[in-house]
């Protein structure tokens, strides 16, 4: 770090990532909770887990891939506004977007729909690069992003055929195959 300032900025920034999430979230009344990162079961998200043995029991566990699972355990138990910012363990692929151990944030909120979701997360960005920069507008990979709210909405097939030219409500499965071989 003290041979490259730019390493430490990262670091410097990712805490106040961090910081900015959680205060946002907790000044908007979500509970912010630690649920366990050994799991009997491994679920939330499709990917294959790390497997470890607890000698104590001696029982297998998993290290968690996702926190939505105990999260939801929590909504159902009462809590109408919870999040977490925790550690996931994926066993798969490594590249510059996947590393086998990552930090994830996931809230609940309760009898919110997704349009008022969407609204929020708009809101949670928009606070978080105003924070940061002190604007809603930032660089990423030589393209100016953004953040300003509302964004952009489209409709998923609207999307899809404007990616990749497939209707899906008039396509069937073969001719999808066959476009995915294309």
């Amino acid at each position: 770090l003290i041979f490259n300032p730019e390493v430490k900025k990262k670091f410097e920034i990712r805490s106040k990532i961090i910081k900015e999430i959680r205060d946002f979230l907790e000044k908007e009344g979500f509970l912010e909770v630690e649920t366990p990162i050994l799991q009997s079961i491994y679920g939330g998200a499709k990917a294959k887990p790390f497997k470890t043995h607890l000698n104590a029991l001696d029982i297998d566990l998993y290290l968690r891939i996702s926190l939505e699972l105990y999260l939801k355990r929590l909504m159902i138990g009462g809590f109408e506004k919870v999040f977490e910012i925790g550690k996931c363990f994926r066993n798969e692929g490594l590249d510059r977007f996947h590393n086998p151990d990552f930090t994830m944030l996931e809230f609940y909120w309760a009898y919110a729909d997704y349009k008022e979701l969407m609204k929020f997360t708009e809101r949670l960005f928009e606070n978080l690069l105003k924070k940061l920069f002190g604007k809603t507008e930032t660089n990423y990979e030589g393209k100016k992003i953004n953040f300003k709210s509302p964004f952009a909405r489209m409709e998923f097939n609207q999307l899809l055929r404007k990616q990749t030219k497939i209707n899906l409500p008039e396509i069937n499965l073969q001719a999808l195959k066959n476009k995915q071989k294309s």
